[in-house]
């Protein structure tokens, strides 16, 4: 299995101001997703700090769950992220 090695010095000017590093993001072993988590790492994927493909591999989460995690913030914003807000969006797919 190979190993994904990240810049420790890899930062950049978020599309919101300040500056986002690798060590400002949230911890690796991050089980519970907050939506100010998914944000923070939505926005870094955005904007170019990871890739879709780093993020899946550092915070062992599927393509799947991050694309529809961006398409969600795509659409909706921050609130998009929200669990309660994905499980209306569902529904109404569903129904």
């Amino acid at each position: 299995m190979s190993e994904v090695s990240y810049a420790d010095a890899a930062s950049i000017v978020a599309s919101r101001g300040g500056t986002v590093t690798l060590d400002s993001l949230p911890k690796s072993n991050t089980t519970r997703w907050v939506t100010s988590r998914k944000s923070q790492l939505i926005a870094a994927i955005h904007d170019g700090l990871l890739t879709i493909d780093e993020a899946a591999t550092r915070y062992r989460l599927t393509l799947d769950e991050l694309t529809e995690w961006q398409t969600a913030f795509d659409r909706h914003g921050p609130k998009g992220l929200k669990a309660t807000l994905v499980q209306q969006i569902r529904h109404i797919r569903r129904a």
